[in-house]
């Protein structure tokens, strides 16, 4: 599979490609292998993995044997994930610049299996990243999504939470991507796409983070290389708030590391599993 997707009118990309996010994609690698297993994925499907980051999911689908393309807006990650290939010897995995609500260039119905585990959620314009995924998925193929809960009291969601409390007022329009962790939104982007709601499941999981450090060098990792953080962490430091954002950060990762030690960091975060049947 091979396919130039637009994104250059995508206003996330220089989010994503602020900060060095493979470092924080380091602690999530156990629990993506474990997710992609969990899939039933099999040897030969096409796989279409949506804001792929550096290849946390796609590169363990194409350990199974699938054929991978991993589209992600930071160009730096696609560097990433297709330097990963290459020293795993994946020939069968390839990563492209590229956005998820423009896929202008891969054919309809062309892919077996639509995986984004936390990527998708992130681009502008939803109702257009559920109809891209829907058209080109093949009848009888499926879509999986991985999507932070808004509000949920676990790790991503009161990260972004504290995080937002600091940053500036987004702008007008904006639709926050945490807006896919709501069944009943999932639910109608995907019927706006002509899939009916019995082939539309959703279910709570958990996704573990597992940091070799402290949960306050894992609170530095975020603050200098996690874009969103990032942005917080200069927005409040122009208020003279920085200190007070840090203290907060660092409060929840101690208050949820689950590793029983302090220089070893183990978070669950809870997600929802979009699960959706395509006819």
């Amino acid at each position: 599979m091979t396919v130039q997707t637009s994104a250059a009118s995508n206003p996330n990309q220089a989010l994503w490609e602020k900060g060095d996010f493979t470092r924080i994609a380091a602690a999530m690698r156990e629990s993506g292998e474990a997710l992609v297993r969990s899939f039933g994925i099999k040897p030969g499907e096409k796989i279409l993995d949506l804001g792929c980051g550096d290849g946390t999911t796609a590169i363990p689908a194409a350990m199974i044997g699938a054929d991978v393309l991993g589209i992600d807006i930071s160009r730096p990650l696609v560097e990433a994930g297709n330097k990963r290939c290459a020293e795993a010897g994946l020939v069968n995995c390839k990563f492209e610049h590229g956005d998820a609500s423009r896929l202008s260039e891969l054919e309809d119905k062309s892919i077996d299996r639509v995986v984004s585990i936390f990527g998708a959620m992130f681009a502008p314009k939803p109702f257009d990243v559920a109809q891209e995924m829907v058209r080109v998925t093949r009848s009888g193929g499926s879509i999986a999504m991985g999507n932070w809960i808004p509000n949920d009291p676990t790790l991503v969601a009161q990260i972004l939470k504290i995080s937002s409390a600091y940053s500036p007022a987004p702008p007008e329009g904006f639709i926050s991507p945490m807006t896919w962790g709501v069944e009943r939104n999932v639910t109608e982007r995907f019927m706006a796409a002509g899939v009916p709601t019995s082939s539309i499941t959703c279910s709570n999981e958990t996704y573990t983070f597992n940091f070799a450090g402290s949960p306050s060098e894992f609170v530095e990792t975020f603050r200098r290389y996690y874009g969103p953080t990032m942005n917080a962490f200069e927005a409040a430091e122009k208020n003279g708030r920085s200190d007070a954002l840090a203290e907060e950060l660092s409060a929840l990762f101690d208050a949820q590391n689950r590793s029983g030690r302090s220089d070893i960091t183990s978070i669950p975060a809870t997600f929802l599993l979009v699960k959706v049947r395509v006819h």
